[in-house]
């Protein structure tokens, strides 16, 4: 490994930490101004580490608070070798030189929170970079997930998004949220998770710097994107059919991250702290 290399890795691992931090204060300041019942919710965060191998991360979990039913916001940077079958998986995806040399190394940040009020909705963020001998690259993105859906939220949380892309490439945001359409589909619904966002996988233009500054973008427009659409729903009255319907969405959401998100799969097969892994399932769900 390069100087060059090790540097850019822990630039990377400092910049996902500081945005962990930033969306921690976000959200517990946001439980501080919303006058709702109970007391104002705050983060449980417990130290994680890989079973084998190296490196670690942060869990930082809150239940029960005013706002937020249960939300994750989870930092890590890993290393170490992957197994047989996540070597298959990368070279099934083009990642060059895995059978000579298997170490990895990886860093990033994961949120889901799932909310109290059924009208504000739930939401995913991720923004990660992943290194091996012959390769690296950057991958991550936003989807929001409303069990009762607003067009202007929708629109809101979309328009952040194109924001960032378009700063980097016109091309970014109508590619990056076909991609969202697409992977976050759950096929044996026949209907999407959500009302979308954008996600991108394996992006290496060749140039480190801009790939990582766009993935700083992106990771910075989440808090823009989401902290509006929810505030603006959290004094909505809402009733027990709205409740229903959160549940059963959340059943959804929950089939979807056990089937079929790869992130969920990567964290599992290398053998990551399977508690901060399923950090996204919702805290109670229900099935039609």
């Amino acid at each position: 490994m390069s100087d060059d290399m090790d540097d850019r890795k822990a630039r990377a691992a400092a910049w996902f930490k500081e945005l962990r931090d930033r969306i921690v204060a976000a959200f517990e300041g946001l439980e501080d101004r919303f006058d709702g019942p109970g007391a104002a919710g705050r983060f449980e965060v417990t130290p994680t580490t890989r079973a084998e191998g190296g490196g670690g991360g942060i869990m930082s979990v809150m239940r029960g608070g005013r706002v937020f039913e249960k939300v994750g916001v989870n930092w890590s940077a890993v290393h170490g070798s992957l197994g047989e079958r996540a070597q298959r998986a990368m070279a099934a995806r083009g990642v060059p030189g895995m059978a000579d040399d298997p170490r990895f190394w990886a860093s990033g940040i994961s949120l889901v929170a799932h909310m109290v009020n059924p009208h504000c909705p739930a939401v995913h963020m991720n923004t990660r970079m992943f290194w091996t001998p012959g390769a690296w690259w950057f991958g991550g993105g936003s989807d929001l997930n409303p069990c009762l859906e607003y067009a202007e939220d929708t629109a809101a949380f979309h328009a952040e998004m194109q924001a960032a892309c378009d700063a980097h490439s016109p091309d970014y945001y109508p590619r990056f949220k076909a991609w969202a359409d697409e992977y976050f589909f759950v096929p044996h619904r026949g209907r999407a998770r959500g009302v979308g966002g954008i996600f991108y996988d394996d992006l290496n233009t060749g140039d480190w710097e801009a790939d990582f500054a766009f993935t700083q973008a992106v990771g910075s427009a989440f808090l823009p994107a989401f902290l509006p659409v929810t505030e603006r729903r959290l004094g909505t009255p809402w009733s027990e059919a709205d409740r229903e319907a959160q549940l059963v969405h959340r059943g959804l959401y929950a089939e979807y991250n056990l089937v079929y998100d790869r992130g969920t799969k990567f964290g599992l097969e290398t053998g990551h702290d399977a508690n901060a892994v399923l950090m996204s399932l919702p805290p109670v769900a229900k099935w039609p």
